[in-house]
C-alpha cells in the first residue's frame, strides 16, 4: 500500500466521488481512478459503489477508512518530527473542537502557541457533537480535541480544562438585577441553536430538574447570530462567561444565575507519539490552565 494510493482514497471519500477528488487534489481522474483500482486488488475487493452521480464506501471500504486515516496521520507525525530534528521548523497542528470551547480557552491558547512557534500552521475544526469530536481524535484526523465532557474516554488521553461560568445574556432596556434565579429562566424568551448542539445543551442543562422546557422563540442553526439577536431585542441567551462578557461589551445586559450553572470541559489525545506541535501545544496548554 503506498501513500499516494491511500491519500487518493481518502479524497474520494471526503468529496463524495473520483471527479471531485482528482480536481481537488489537482491530478487527472484517470490516475486517480488508476491508483484506487491498484488499492483495491491489493485489498482483495471493491472499497467504492460507483454510482452516476459520485461513489459511496463498501462495507470493506468503511473498514479501511479508519486506519486509513491513521496512516495518514502517523506519516504527517513523522514527518513534523524529522524536520524537527533536523531544524527545518514548519509543520501543522489540526485541532478539533466543541464550538462553546473555541472562543474560550481554545481561542488564547492558540494566540499564545503561534505567538512562541509562528511557523506552525494551525487548522481547527468545530463540528457540534462530542462523538465527532472523540471520533476524530480516536482515528487520527486532530491530534487534540477540546469536549465538554470530563468523563473517562477511552482510549485517550484527557486534562481538564477550567469551568465556564454560565451567564444570561439580556436585551439591553431590562432592569437588572444581581442575580438571575433559574426557575426565572422558563419565563424567558430564549434564543438558541438546534437540539443536539452545544449551545442548545447549555440551555437544557441549566434548566435540567426544575420540571419545566425551555421557551425557546428563535432557533437557528447560525451561533453568530446569537448575540445579534438578542441585542436586537429578540430574546435572551445562556452562553459560557467568554461569550457572554463580549456580548455586554457590544451593549446586552449580563446576569450571572442563582445557583450558578457551570460548563465543563476537558482537552483529548491519544496516547503515544505526537507530533511536535501538538507536543507543543499541549505542554503550554498543561502550563496555562494550571496557573
Amino acid at each position: 500500500m503506498e501513500r499516494r494510493q491511500v491519500e487518493y482514497f481518502l479524497a474520494v471519500v471526503q468529496h463524495g466521488g473520483f471527479t471531485n477528488a482528482a480536481r481537488a487534489l489537482h491530478v487527472a481522474q484517470p490516475s486517480l481512478s488508476r491508483a484506487v483500482r491498484s488499492l483495491e486488488r491489493e485489498m482483495g475487493g471493491s472499497l467504492f459503489h460507483r454510482l452516476p452521480h459520485g461513489a459511496v464506501l463498501t462495507s470493506a471500504g468503511s473498514a479501511l477508512l479508519g486506519p486509513a486515516q491513521q496512516v495518514m496521520r502517523d506519516l504527517r507525525v513523522a514527518t513534523s518530527s524529522v524536520r524537527e530534528v533536523l531544524g527545518l521548523g514548519g509543520g501543522s497542528l489540526d485541532i478539533v473542537s466543541q464550538t462553546t470551547l473555541s472562543v474560550e480557552p481554545l481561542a488564547p491558547l492558540l494566540g499564545r502557541f503561534r505567538i512562541r512557534h509562528p511557523q506552525v500552521r494551525v487548522r481547527v475544526l468545530a463540528p457540534e457533537s462530542y462523538d465527532d469530536v472523540v471520533d476524530q481524535v480516536r482515528h487520527g484526523e486532530s491530534e487534540v480535541g477540546l469536549v465538554e465532557s470530563v468523563s473517562d474516554v477511552r482510549g485517550l488521553s484527557a486534562a481538564r480544562l477550567p469551568d465556564q461560568e454560565i451567564l444570561a445574556v439580556l436585551p439591553a432596556g431590562r432592569t437588572k438585577a444581581g442575580r438571575l434565579p433559574r426557575r426565572v429562566l422558563a419565563e424567558l424568551d430564549l434564543v438558541s441553536t438546534p437540539p443536539g448542539t452545544t449551545t442548545r445543551r447549555i440551555v437544557e442543562d441549566t434548566l435540567a430538574g426544575l420540571d419545566v422546557e425551555p421557551r425557546i422563540v428563535v432557533e437557528t442553526e447560525h451561533r453568530a447570530m446569537i448575540v445579534p439577536l438578542v441585542l436586537s431585542g429578540a430574546g435572551s441567551a445562556l452562553l459560557p462567561r467568554a461569550m457572554a462578557e463580549e456580548a455586554g461589551r457590544q451593549g446586552a445586559l449580563v446576569v450571572p444565575l442563582t445557583p450558578a450553572a457551570a460548563l465543563s470541559g476537558q482537552i483529548l489525545w491519544r496516547p503515544g507519539p505526537l507530533s511536535p506541535a501538538a507536543a507543543a501545544f499541549l505542554t503550554l496548554a498543561e502550563a496555562e490552565l494550571r496557573t
